[in-house]
């Protein structure tokens, strides 16, 4: 693996536990608001981002690379509503995706077509995931400051599962 091309994946593995941290910044959020479901959703969405974060980890290791860990960033830790969290989220995996797209644009460029094969499940990851986000912030911005309707949003997010080991290693 050429070194420019392991540089931007361990930036990208970087990126990734942001997301985590991210995720469960905005979990302790909702917790506070006594928005267990909507809590749970994103601690499991952190789940799934240290799940891509190791993904690319062993995709370094498998192909000789060195992982090279830097620090993680620190993430906001509230937000002025329900719905400007998860339209934040929204925002971050648009933003995601484009970190994405670029690392398939370097894997092409340099012609390390192993990268650009394994990308491509992240190209279809990311898909799904602004798809979750975005139903979210739409079925909130529906009801509004509703609180039943808040209330009914918060029980749907708690019916989210955890990934399990299956997903993990494939995540």
């Amino acid at each position: 693996m050429k070194q420019k091309m392991a540089k931007a994946v361990n930036d990208q593995i970087n990126k990734e536990m942001y997301s985590g941290y991210l995720y469960l910044a905005m979990s302790s959020y909702f917790q506070t608001l006594n928005l267990t479901g909507a809590a749970a959703w994103m601690r499991v969405q952190a789940q799934e981002e240290l799940g891509h974060a190791m993904k690319l980890y062993d995709h370094l290791i498998e192909r000789g690379a060195t992982v090279t860990l830097e620090a993680i960033d620190a993430p906001p830790s509230t937000w002025d509503s329900p719905l400007a969290a998860f339209e934040a989220a929204y925002e971050h995996e648009q933003k995601v995706t484009g970190m994405i797209d670029n690392l398939v644009r370097l894997a092409r460029e340099k012609e390390d077509y192993a990268a650009e094969a394994f990308l491509q499940w992240f190209v279809s990851e990311q898909v799904e995931e602004e798809a979750s986000v975005s139903d979210v912030v739409n079925k909130m911005k529906m009801v509004g400051e509703a609180g039943g309707g808040l209330f009914m949003i918060d029980r749907e997010l708690g019916q989210r599962g955890a990934p399990s080991d299956s997903d993990a290693s494939e995540s």
